[in-house]
């Protein structure tokens, strides 16, 4: 109960400061972290990360996918399939 009455002031306090800011804030941001997402270096940041993220989960995978349920790894199958097309994502950057 104790962190549903924490959680529900703080949804609180964030509407009342959101609204009290207004549209013009709201830009502001939006502006701000466009900028920070087309930064070259964090575009390359975000696709070493991903490319690191696809391998260990590649290994994890092969280690443990004989012990999945068969729904879970036909998903996992089904999820590595639909990535191989390289097509760019919304960062400007191939899934692959």
């Amino acid at each position: 109960m104790r962190y549903r009455l924490t959680f529900m002031i703080g949804a609180a306090v964030g509407y009342v400061l959101g609204a009290r800011a207004g549209r013009e804030r709201y830009e502001q941001l939006r502006k701000g972290a466009r900028q920070i997402a087309q930064n070259p270096a964090v575009r390359n940041t975000v696709e070493s990360a991903a490319q690191n993220g696809r391998a260990m989960s590649s290994r994890a995978f092969a280690k443990v996918g004989d012990r999945l349920p068969d729904s879970v790894s036909e998903r996992v199958r089904s999820l590595r399939e639909r990535g191989q097309g390289g097509v760019e994502d919304d960062w400007g950057t191939s899934n692959t």
